[in-house]
């Protein structure tokens, strides 16, 4: 009986950790603006600038919401190009050894189909089919946050993102990446919130890798629901 017992509250303990968890995403979920808000929007083009090893690169990232998505950065007078449409993905990166248009897989190519979609995993983590977990709470450069464990069904990588115990905004995220082949985790930071079309969009995203500034990418225009020609994402 005692076992039983034992059992039973465990179990009951595993779900209110559940609900609580469901209870922050909700939160944040509506500060942003809502899940619903995002999956309604047909496309998007984002401008900007990103700050890399000193250098202030041309960004512009194109949209299509749920299908499609394409980076281009200008360096150096040449093009690095990741984009994916409909379960492929392909990149150009001069200075990476993909002087032409590669495709990519794995990993790599699942990274890209998440950027695909304007909300993010933890956003609409039930229809992903991702698993949650909140793991207490955490200190984010002085701010309190809520720390959520996502994995991902896909391949069991696993993303931390840390949620503003205030307002319900998204601090933090920390997932692994592969560079240069090793796994390294990269922090990202997230500020600016800006509020376009009913959703607010992060404007200002730094990224650092084992404690030092890796890149920061600032937006400084964003356009939802504009003509985005498919043929951009095609390899």
């Amino acid at each position: 009986m005692k076992r039983f017992l034992t059992a039973l509250l465990s179990l009951a303990f595993l779900s209110a950790q559940a609900q609580t968890a469901d209870e922050v995403i909700s939160k944040y979920s509506a500060a942003m603006g809502g899940l619903d808000a995002f999956n309604n929007i047909k496309s998007a083009k984002m401008t900007g600038i990103a700050t890399l090893q000193g250098m202030d690169l041309p960004i512009t990232i194109q949209v299509i919401n749920g299908k499609a998505f394409r980076i281009d950065v200008e360096v150096m007078g040449q093009s690095v190009v990741n984009s994916y449409k409909d379960g492929k993905g392909w990149k150009i990166n001069p200075f990476g050894g993909a002087e032409t248009a590669t495709d990519v897989e794995g990993a790599e190519l699942l990274d890209y189909k998440a950027q695909a979609s304007l909300s993010n995993s933890l956003m609409d983590y039930k229809a992903r089919g991702h698993q949650v977990e909140l793991q207490g709470q955490e200190d984010v450069e002085g701010i309190k946050a809520h720390k959520i464990k996502l994995t991902s069904k896909d391949d069991g990588k696993v993303t931390t993102f840390y949620i503003n115990s205030t307002d319900n905004m998204l601090l933090k995220s920390v997932s692994s990446r592969e560079m240069q082949g090793q796994a390294v985790d990269v922090d990202t930071y997230y500020s600016d919130f800006k509020e376009f079309g009913g959703i607010k969009i992060a404007m200002t995203r730094s990224q650092k890798i084992m404690g030092q500034d890796f890149q920061t990418i600032t937006l400084n225009n964003v356009e939802l629901n504009v003509p985005v020609d498919e043929k951009v994402f095609d390899k």
